[in-house]
C-alpha cells in the first residue's frame, strides 16, 4: 500500500499541478485521532510510541495508537496485551472520551465553515461536498489544502484529505494518502489509480470475499473491471456482482447526505446555560445566530424568503414568529435586522425570561434562480454590501470564525451555554 501511496501523491497531491475541478467531494479522516489529542495536551508523548486503550494490564483492546507505535504492528481494535507484546515499553494512556468529543465538534464546526454538506461517518471523519463553494474558496484542491492548514493551526491536530468525483475514490484517496497527506483524484487518474490495486481496496471486500475473487483469478482491482459481468455475478451475487464491478471503473453515484439547495430551510439555535431577559444580550445572541444562518444559505448557494425565529421561555413554552419578504435574501444584515424585529414585537407583548433562540431562513431557492436584480427588492442595506459578507466568508473558510466578527460579538462576554446547534431542513421538536 505504501508503494501506491507514493506514486499517487508523486502525481496528484499539488493543487496546482493537477485539473482538480472536478474533485469536488472531500474525505477528511483525522490522523491517529484519539492519540492526537492526548499528544496535543501532553507534548511530551510527541515522537513516542503510544495508544489510547481501555485497560494497561493487557485486558481491553487499543482504541488509538500513534504511527511510531503502528509501525510495530499496533493497530486499532487490537488487543492491549498483543499491541504490549508487538510494541515493549509503548506508552498507555487511558481514554478520555470527552476530551475527543470536544475535539470532534471543534474539527466539524470548521467542515461547515466551508460548506453545509457535511456527511460525518464517525467523531473522526467525514464526506465534505465543495461543489457549491468553488465560487467563494476557489478550486477543491485549494479548499482540501486550507482546511487542513486550519485544522494544523487551530487544533493543533492533522488531517488527510482525498478529494476525487466520487465517494469510494475520495476515501480510497485518504487511505492512501495517510498520513497527514493530500491526494487529488481527477476523473482521468481514476482508472489509473485504482486498477493496480488489490481486490481488498473495495469497499465491502473482505477476507473472504477476497479468497474466493482469488480463486477465480482476480487478484487487482483492474482484473476484476475486466472480467465478464455475468460471470462475476454468478460468483458473488447479483447486488455484490454488480456494485463491486461498478467500484472497479470507479463508478459511484451516492451523493454527500449533508443539507443541499433543495432543503427547505437552514437555520441554528442555542439554549443558554442561563436565562435571560436582557435586551443586549438576546440581540448580541440573535446576532451570532443571523450570521451562522445566513453563512450557511450562502455557502450552500440558496437565498430563503421566508425567516422566522423561534423563542423558548424559561418554563418551556415555546413561541414562533415569521415573516416573508419580498425577494430571496442570504445576507447576514437582512437576516439579523428582520429576526430582531420579530424578537422586539415579540417580547413587547410580554413574556418572561429565555431559555432558547432560534433563528431560520425558510423557503429556499438556488442563487442561480434569485437573480441579481432582486436585492435590494429583498430588503438588503446597499449595493456592495453582498461582496463584504462573501469576504468575510472567505477569511471565516481560511482562518475561522473568529477571524472577522461583528463588533457586537467582539464585545460578547463569554458565558458557559447547554448546546449550540446548526440545524438544517429538521422540524422542531418541543418535546426535548
Amino acid at each position: 500500500m505504501s508503494h501506491h501511496t507514493g506514486t499517487a501523491r508523486q502525481v496528484t497531491s499539488d493543487p496546482s499541478s493537477v485539473d482538480d475541478s472536478d474533485c469536488t467531494i472531500l474525505h477528511v479522516d483525522m490522523d491517529a485521532f484519539f492519540a492526537m489529542v492526548e499528544v496535543r495536551r501532553r507534548p511530551e508523548l510527541r515522537g513516542v510510541p503510544m495508544m489510547v486503550a481501555g485497560a494497561s494490564g493487557g485486558r481491553g483492546v487499543v482504541l488509538s495508537a500513534t504511527y511510531e507505535a503502528r509501525v510495530s504492528g499496533v493497530r486499532s481494535a487490537m488487543p492491549t496485551s498483543a499491541a504490549m507484546a508487538l510494541c515493549p515499553g509503548i506508552v498507555v494512556v487511558p481514554p478520555d472520551h470527552s476530551a475527543y468529543a470536544e475535539a470532534s465538534r471543534a474539527v466539524m464546526r470548521m467542515f461547515a465553515d466551508v460548506t453545509p454538506l457535511v456527511e460525518p461517518l464517525s467523531v473522526d471523519e467525514a464526506f465534505l461536498d465543495v461543489a457549491g463553494a468553488r465560487r467563494r474558496y476557489g478550486r477543491p484542491g485549494f479548499i482540501a489544502a486550507n482546511l487542513r492548514a486550519r485544522i494544523r493551526a487551530e487544533l493543533g491536530l492533522t488531517a488527510t484529505v482525498g478529494a476525487a468525483s466520487t465517494k469510494f475514490v475520495a476515501k480510497l484517496a485518504s487511505s492512501l494518502a495517510k498520513p497527514d497527506g493530500l491526494l487529488l483524484v481527477p476523473p482521468s487518474r481514476v482508472l489509473d489509480l485504482l486498477h493496480p490495486l488489490p481486490v481488498r481496496a473495495l469497499w465491502g471486500v473482505g477476507p473472504k470475499t477476497a479468497t474466493r475473487l482469488a480463486s477465480m483469478g482476480l487478484i487487482t482491482v483492474g482484473e476484476i473491471a475486466a472480467m465478464d459481468l455475468p460471470m462475476l455475478i454468478g460468483a458473488l451475487g447479483k447486488a455484490n456482482g454488480i456494485r463491486l464491478h461498478d467500484l472497479a471503473w470507479g463508478r459511484d453515484n451516492r451523493r454527500v447526505q449533508g443539507s443541499s439547495a433543495a432543503d427547505s430551510s437552514v437555520g441554528a439555535e442555542s439554549t443558554f446555560a442561563v436565562d435571560s431577559a436582557d435586551p443586549s444580550f438576546l440581540a448580541r445572541e440573535m446576532l451570532a445566530l443571523a450570521e451562522k444562518t445566513a453563512r450557511r444559505a450562502r455557502l450552500a448557494g440558496v437565498r430563503g424568503r421566508t425567516i422566522s425565529i423561534k423563542v423558548r421561555y424559561e418554563d418551556f413554552t415555546t413561541v414562533t414568529r415569521s415573516v416573508t419578504l419580498s425577494s430571496p435574501t442570504d445576507l447576514s444584515h437582512t437576516v439579523y435586522a428582520t429576526a430582531l424585529e420579530l424578537l422586539s414585537k415579540l417580547r413587547a407583548s410580554g413574556g418572561g425570561r429565555v431559555r432558547l433562540l432560534g433563528v431560520r431562513l425558510e423557503g429556499l431557492r438556488p442563487d442561480d434562480d434569485v437573480g441579481e436584480q432582486l436585492e435590494l427588492g429583498s430588503g438588503d442595506p446597499r449595493p456592495g454590501w453582498r461582496e463584504a459578507e462573501n469576504a468575510v466568508d472567505r477569511a471565516v473558510a481560511r482562518f475561522g470564525t473568529s477571524a472577522i466578527r461583528p463588533a457586537a460579538l467582539v464585545e460578547r462576554p463569554e458565558r458557559p451555554r447547554w448546546s449550540t446547534r446548526v440545524c438544517e431542513n429538521r422540524p422542531d421538536s418541543d418535546a426535548r
